[in-house]
Formats: structure tokens, sequence, C-alpha cells
């Protein structure tokens, strides 16, 4: 998948602006650099992509993304599940990696781009009416959802798989650009691995389990 570099790609543009901005600064009057300095600097932090160890398994689902888990409900899933879930939400602060990974193995079926507002993501209705992008992901074994939703600071959700895609647990496939909140949406059956105000980790922390038959 995208964003295989220490920082993602998507950071560059951003970079090279803030970058000459910097040296424009510091030419003229060196102490106006340090405004677009620290912005450089915090822009490199914000759009950061450190190593993770992918756990093996697999009966195993992974966080879909770094921050907080902030509330776990039971769901109707209409879209892409079509029946009862559970519904784990994960808030992301603007400290947070933002980049999305996969929980699963197997293959984009379902991908769908909801536009809203910008409210706070930390909200409980936020989900209900912020801008949101939902990504379905299907194997063998279960099928799950991961929605990306941006937040008051976040402005614009940035996906990169397409349906048909084979992707692999811990894969990156997206990122939200600057706090926001990320949801996995899975079968009743998983047994959750994760509880209500715990710091989870994109890739690395397991946030379920496939109960065996």
């Amino acid at each position: 998948m995208r964003s295989r570099f220490i920082i993602a790609g998507d950071a560059l543009p951003y970079l090279a602006v803030l970058g000459i901005l910097t040296m424009a600064a510091a030419y003229y009057l060196p102490w106006l650099a340090l405004v677009p300095g620290i912005l450089f600097l915090f822009t490199a932090f914000f759009f950061r992509n450190p190593p993770r160890k992918i756990p093996g398994g697999d009966q195993l689902l992974v966080s879909p993304a770094d921050g907080v888990i902030m509330d776990i409900s039971e769901i109707n899933e209409d879209r892409f599940l079509k029946s009862k879930a559970v519904k784990i939400s994960i808030f992301l602060s603007v400290f947070n990696v933002h980049l999305n990974r996969c929980p699963i193995d197997g293959e984009i079926k379902y991908r769908s781009y909801r536009p809203g507002k910008m409210i706070p993501a930390f909200k409980s209705h936020a989900s209900d009416i912020n801008e949101k992008n939902f990504v379905g992901i299907e194997n063998g074994n279960l099928r799950i959802m991961v929605t990306q939703i941006t937040g008051f600071i976040a402005r614009r959700i940035v996906c990169w798989v397409n349906l048909g895609d084979k992707v692999s647990r811990g894969d990156i496939f997206g990122l939200i650009k600057f706090g926001s909140c990320t949801e996995i949406i899975v079968p009743t059956d998983i047994e959750i691995m994760v509880t209500k105000g715990e710091k989870v980790v994109g890739g690395e922390t397991i946030i379920g389990r496939l109960k065996r038959g």
C-alpha cells in the first residue's frame, strides 16, 4: 500500500511551501523564520509514518488507527454488514499518527463517501453528521467496515484503496488530514479485546478476535 516512507507523501506539498517560507524569512528577517519553521516541524510530525509490528494470527483484528477508544456500542449497520454489529470509535488528537490501517486481510468490497459538517470529533453525534468515508473489507471468515470521520481541525479525508483491491492486515489505506475519528464496525460474534478509554496503536493493538466455531 501507499505511504511506506517515514513521512506520508501527502505531506510533501505542505513541507515544500513551509520550507520555502522558512528559508525566505530567514534570509530577510531571521526571527520571522520561527513561525513557518515550527509549522514545518509540526507538519512533518503530524504526517509521520512510524514502523509497526503487525501481529500474526488469522483470527485477529488490529486497530485501524492510533488514539483512544471513545465508545463501544451495538448498532444496526445497514450499509455493508446489514446486520446488528459492534461499533468501536477511536478518537485521534492532533498528536496521534493519522494514517489509517486495514484491520484484517481481505478485499475491498465497499466504498462510499458522505459529505457533512466538521464538529469536534470527540462529540457523540459527530459520527452522525460529520464528513465520512466508508470502507468495507471482506474475506472468507467475515466482513467489517472502517469509517474515516473528519473533526473540527481535520479538513480532508484521503483514501487510497478501490473496490476489488486486495489488502493485508496492517496495510495503510488512507489518512485524515489534520483531530478526527476512526470507527471499526464488526459482527457481534467478534470478541472485543479493548475497553473504553484505552489507548490503541494502529496496526499493532489487537482490537478483536474472531471466535472459533
